[in-house]
């Protein structure tokens, strides 16, 4: 750990110290979502999202995958969008 690691470490460590059963809780809570959310993040250690990254690699490059450029993908999009305001009203 650097030593900037370490200063940080010891400043939560300080402020933890001052806070009561139910702010550490809080704090509890808090770093649990961020440790939780940093393992789903971590997708390319997900093999079933690796397999299916290379499924879909392997099909556009053997040409069986429809693919839609940026101005067709836009055009779809826009026609749902203005299809669904329509419906809105």
């Amino acid at each position: 750990m650097g030593t900037a690691t370490t200063t940080i470490d010891k400043q939560i460590n300080n402020y933890l110290a001052q806070l009561n059963t139910k702010e550490k809780e809080a704090v509890l809570s808090v770093v649990k979502t961020f440790a939780e959310n940093r393992q789903k993040d971590d997708l390319w250690s997900d093999k079933d999202f690796i397999a299916e990254l290379d499924r879909r690699t392997a099909e556009y490059e053997s040409g069986k995958a429809k693919v839609l450029t940026l101005d067709q993908l836009e055009t779809g999009a826009r026609k749902v969008y203005k299809a669904k305001a329509k419906v809105k009203r």
